[in-house]
Order: structure tokens, then sequence, then C-alpha cells
């Protein structure tokens, strides 16, 4: 095989490669609305708060869903915690939750744990893997001349 011939293979490789979705977004870009978090905490005192309490504390056995809570989803995407809550929650009734009674759930727990709220309504499915759920504010850095 010639030197182009080895190149062109490369880049057709790279080109046909699947990737994993860029992670376009953070839980600090403002990616739920106040009017959803609302929904959410009417949604939450009907169908959370009996186990992780009024304020998401945790009751001992069902765990807190603010403060120590956040570094345990440090590093995933919101996906991992939507799908952790649509599938797994309510506790007595796994799955019987609505998909965008999962999002407005989600969007209450991000405002409880101090998360901006933004212009848009937090979505559901595949668009949730490129939000990155990250605990501290990410740092933007900016280029210094001199």
């Amino acid at each position: 095989m010639t030197k182009s011939n080895f190149v062109r293979a490369c880049l057709m490789a790279l080109l046909l490669a699947p990737s994993a979705p860029a992670l376009a977004a953070s839980t600090w870009d403002g990616i739920y609305t106040d009017a959803q978090a609302a929904r959410g905490a009417e949604r939450y005192k009907a169908a959370c708060a009996m186990c992780h309490g009024p304020a998401l504390e945790g009751n001992g056995e069902a765990p807190p869903l603010v403060g120590r809570f956040m570094p345990d989803w440090e590093g995933t995407n919101l996906s991992d915690l939507y799908d952790k809550v649509h599938d797994t929650m309510p506790l007595f009734a796994p799955g019987m939750l609505k998909p965008e009674d999962t999002s407005d759930m989600l969007a209450f727990i991000l405002q409880a744990n101090g998360f901006p709220s933004g212009a848009a309504p937090l979505a559901t499915g595949d668009v949730l893997k490129t939000i990155s759920f990250d605990v501290a504010k990410p740092v933007v850095r900016t280029m210094r001349t001199h």
C-alpha cells in the first residue's frame, strides 16, 4: 500500500467511525425554565416527597437530592440522572412517570441545587446525553495578549 493510499484509508476510517456525542452544554447553561421547575415541584410533592423529604433532604433510606447528592453525578451526562429517575422512581411504582413529568422534576431538582434557569424547557431523549452534569460552574478562560 502506498503512503497516499494509507493516508486516505486512515481518513476514511476516522470519518466512518462512530463517535460519542459531544457534550455541548452544561447544567450551568440555563437548560430548564422556571415554569418547568414549578411544575416539577408540584409533581415532586405528589410522587417523591414522601421518601426524599419535602426539602429534598432525604430520610436516611432515600438519599437527599440536594447537597451531597451532587458529587455522585459529577462527570455524567444529564441523561444518566433522567434515566435513573424515569426508570426506577417512585420506588413503589417504578417506571410510572411520564417523560414530561420526569423532565419537570429534574428541572426542580436542578433549581433546588442552584443551577440557573433559562428560556427553553429541559428536553427529553438524546439531547440530554449532550448536557454535562457539572457540579462546579465551568471556568471560562480568556486569551490574554501581552
